[in-house]
């Protein structure tokens, strides 16, 4: 099995900020552009979701771009959440596998 290393660039606080302000951009963005936000506000990611992906990201540059099958997207993801404890619900629902939904 491949040993997955996930390279911290940033502590969770600093990349949650920088997801915070994509964020910001990207409503701005958006009602600049004259759209309705009741109507785009469901769509867009969590603050969380981004810091998650911008972690896979993270992930594949460090295996040298290669874009990951499912098997080790899964895994990749897993390891996010157990290296990230406060990221583990949002890798879980992010997966399909939210453990607070399945005890609802």
């Amino acid at each position: 099995m491949d040993d997955i290393r996930i390279q911290r660039r940033a502590s969770i606080e600093v990349l949650r900020a920088e997801a915070s302000d994509e964020l910001s951009v990207v409503i701005e963005e958006r009602l600049r552009g004259g759209e309705d936000p009741w109507a785009f506000m469901e769509e867009l990611p969590t603050v969380d979701e981004l810091v998650v992906w911008m972690l896979r990201a993270d992930a594949i540059v460090a295996d040298g771009g290669r874009m990951p099958s499912s098997v080790r997207d899964y895994r990749v993801l897993r390891q996010i959440g157990l290296q990230h404890p406060e990221l583990t619900a949002t890798v879980w629902r992010m997966l399909g596998e939210d453990p607070l939904q399945a005890s609802a």
